[in-house]
């Protein structure tokens, strides 16, 4: 996998169970992009958003359904973020905690995870990406 794409709402703001400096899942793709691999958040906000100044450096890439004008499960969505990224969706894991939503991304061919805990999904991103995360 060379594109890692997360939800906002649910995953980047999962805190997990252990206090940490910044949230679990900012802190796995800030690993992974400082491993070569393209990042991006993908959220169904209404509206032109961006992340907090200290996540800029981490996300090469910001699609909102309100920039876009579709949102999460529409096929169309997960084919801008792919491109916007320069990958091939199949070379992109997409992370949401909607299992609706994981399975779009799998409809357009980008390996889904469906987020519950922040353990199990930076074991399986680890796994994915073969990169230690954590």
């Amino acid at each position: 996998m060379r594109g890692l794409v997360l939800d906002f709402g649910g995953v980047l703001t999962d805190l997990g169970d252990e206090p940490a400096a910044e949230p679990p899942l900012l802190a796995a793709a800030r690993t992974a992009k400082s491993h070569g691999v393209r990042t991006a958040i993908l959220s169904n906000a209404d509206g032109l958003w961006a992340p907090p100044m200290a996540w800029q450096d981490v996300f090469d890439v910001v699609v909102t359904s309100g920039e876009v004008g579709f949102a999460k499960p529409d096929r169309r969505i997960y084919l801008v973020v792919a491109e916007r990224l320069g990958l091939d969706p199949a070379h992109c894991v997409f992370v949401d905690d909607l299992a609706v939503n994981v399975r779009g991304a799998a409809a357009v061919g980008m390996v889904g995870v469906h987020h519950r805990t922040v353990d199990a999904t930076v074991n399986e991103l680890e796994v994915l990406l073969e990169l230690p995360l954590q």
